[in-house]
């Protein structure tokens, strides 16, 4: 068995689906379905009978969900250095714990507008201080053609 430990987990050990090689290094481990795997542990976390502790939060936040703890303080309401506390702590309130679980499933299981939710956390994220070009066009606003979304988020009229 192998003792995987990605995200500072120390309960999860493989039966299987991975392959020990010698590379110029040392010894290393290829995991087979990684993508796979991760959901695995996650879903087996976001069901797990007890609370959540501090580096599970971690593991779905940031394997799971993919989102920094800034970005999942605003999908919760709380900021991201609440949820650092949360993390290093190892003390999620049962209130966070409960959400974070029910986020993760929806999530997981395609649930649109968690999942829509989900991404455009994911999105302002990334464009936070990027600037939007839009122009007024006789009646409507456009955006300018001269910049892309990607690259800019602040409204210039």
């Amino acid at each position: 068995m192998y003792h995987y430990t990605d995200g500072g987990l120390r309960n999860v050990w493989l039966v299987n689906g991975y392959e020990v090689r010698q590379t110029p290094f040392g010894e290393g481990v290829v995991i087979h379905d990684l993508d796979g795997l991760t959901r695995v542990i996650c879903l087996t976390l976001a069901e797990k009978p007890g609370p959540l502790t501090g580096l599970e939060l971690r593991y779905i936040r940031s394997a799971g969900m993919l989102l920094s703890q800034p970005a999942l303080g605003k999908l919760i309401g709380v900021d991201g250095q609440t949820v650092a506390r949360w993390e290093k702590s190892g003390r999620v309130p049962r209130i966070a714990d409960k959400t974070v679980r029910l986020h993760y499933l929806a999530h997981a299981q395609g649930d649109e507008p968690i999942r829509t939710a989900v991404e455009r956390v994911k999105t302002v994220e990334r464009l936070v201080g990027q600037r939007m070009v839009v122009e007024d066009l006789r009646a409507h606003w456009e955006p300018d053609g001269s910049a892309s979304t990607a690259e800019s988020l602040a409204l210039v009229a």
